[in-house]
């Protein structure tokens, strides 16, 4: 059976020892994580930050080791407009190579194509390194809106290390066909966030995004299709907040229970 991992706006605001500690109790062997907590907090957790608690590092560091899971995905190094992310990308990386990360997402907010390619180019000879591989996140209202803007940059890119994470509720809002998934090089595929939506948008894009999410068989998605689609070496995660579940008074461990579940029957479905 194909492995899992829970990127981590699933977990809301859920502490990192406690994230790993879930992950492993679930039978996934790999987590994303951002450097603070989230905003959104249900269960009103303690804050917490990565980026200025060294010894919450050196504690996520034992509890990785200790329950099999590791860091697949950082999250994340944006691009801004008119800036140049070095020094800041910099220390983030400094951070996610002590908890032995293995990649690194990107969004962009950066509207010129050229600077997309130079600040790419930039963040690929860093990550390298730190060995930690670069990936790119299309999103439709986010600079990068698009599958064809995003392999576009990675081509004028041209570093072989710079690849793509596919997020399936991006896909479905993009027109993203599985025979679109299947014409890129299989190597540049670093990455798959699943989850399942309604075929129609939301309101606010960004809102259900962040939020509001469904377990794969749920949504509207052709997620098998996408599945059969994608090479089998990519990670796949369960990128699925579920504010509304939260709100009627689950925790996460029954949420992404379900989700894991849903899962695992979509990959036995797949041939």
């Amino acid at each position: 059976m194909r492995s899992l991992g829970i990127d981590h706006i699933s977990v809301f605001a859920l502490p990192p020892v406690a994230f790993v500690e879930l992950a492993a109790e679930l039978g996934c062997d790999s987590i994303s994580l951002g450097l603070g907590s989230a905003r959104y907090n249900p269960e009103g957790y303690p804050s917490f930050s990565i980026r200025d608690d060294l010894q919450l590092r050196r504690e996520l560091r034992a509890a990785l080791q200790a329950n099999g899971v590791h860091l697949a995905l950082g999250d994340s190094l944006p691009v801004m407009p008119g800036q140049d992310g070095l020094d800041e990308w910099r220390a983030t990386l400094d951070m996610l190579g002590e908890l032995g990360a293995r990649r690194v997402g990107s969004v962009s907010f950066e509207p010129d194509f050229a600077r997309n390619v130079d600040q790419y180019g930039r963040l690929a000879e860093l990550c390298r390194a730190y060995a930690i591989v670069p990936l790119i996140e299309f999103v439709p209202i986010f600079a990068i809106a698009d599958l064809p803007t995003a392999l576009a940059v990675i081509e004028q890119v041209g570093a072989s290390d710079l690849g793509l994470i596919i997020d399936t509720m991006q896909c479905g809002r993009t027109g993203v066909a599985p025979t679109d998934l299947q014409a890129i090089a299989p190597d540049r595929i670093g990455y798959v966030q699943l989850c399942d939506v309604p075929l129609a948008c939301a309101p606010d894009y960004m809102d259900e995004a962040m939020y509001e999410r469904l377990a794969p068989g749920d949504g509207e998605l052709p997620l098998r299709d996408y599945l059969a689609a994608l090479p089998r070496h990519a990670p796949l995660s369960l990128e699925i907040p579920q504010r509304s579940r939260a709100q009627a008074g689950e925790g996460p461990r029954e949420r992404l229970a379900h989700c894991v579940s849903r899962a695992r029957s979509l990959l036995h479905s797949l041939p």
